[in-house]
């Protein structure tokens, strides 16, 4: 039987590389395994964030060295993040629960996730739920299992058959008289 004080960097004379071990009967040489090195994925940036930063900076406006310097927060399933304010993040991808205020440059809310708060982006999309002010200065898209309710402001707006749209909407965009902006609604396709 192993005992604990063959662990945790004390050695057991039994155990030397070689040797064969008491309870598995092989020699520790061979049941030593390589771990690969762990190597980061690359970063995917969608399309339309890494044209938004076409000229900015010093990196020549190329989307390549745009991907290289985003941020992107995953909140995973059954993970819930309450009472914060999230900054620095260029993507927030909402699988889980959030609760808070962010500003950035876009959201993506799976079908399960859901966002409780204060959010302020360029991109919006949106098949979970969303709860609370936002503000989407480009394009907010509302899919079939969507459900976005609150003071909600947006640039362009596209909502899939199914998806609701609840609350005090708006359109932000410049240009537009101030009758032809407000539009309270309770859509629902579905």
């Amino acid at each position: 039987m192993l005992k604990p004080e063959n662990f945790f960097n004390k050695r057991d004379p039994n155990t030397q590389t070689g040797t064969a071990h008491p309870v598995m009967d092989k020699p520790v040489s061979s049941l030593l395994v390589a771990t690969p090195a762990i190597v980061n994925p690359p970063r995917i940036v969608p399309a339309s964030i890494a044209s938004s930063h076409a000229g900015q900076g010093s990196t020549g406006g190329s989307a390549a060295a745009c991907a290289e310097v985003s941020s992107k927060l995953i909140v995973g399933p059954n993970i819930k993040l309450k009472g914060v304010e999230i900054t620095d993040c260029d993507t927030l991808v909402v699988e889980g629960r959030v609760e808070a205020t962010i500003s950035s440059r876009a959201i993506q809310i799976s079908a399960r996730g859901v966002f409780v708060g204060s959010a302020d982006f360029d991109i919006a999309e949106i098949r979970g739920e969303f709860d609370g002010d936002l503000t989407v200065r480009q394009k907010l898209v509302v899919h079939s299992t969507g459900r976005v309710s609150g003071k909600i402001r947006y640039g362009k707006l596209v909502i899939e058959e199914g998806g609701q749209l609840t609350g005090d909407v708006q359109l932000s965009g410049v240009g537009t008289s101030a009758s032809a902006k407000t539009l309270m609604v309770a859509v629902d396709n579905g």
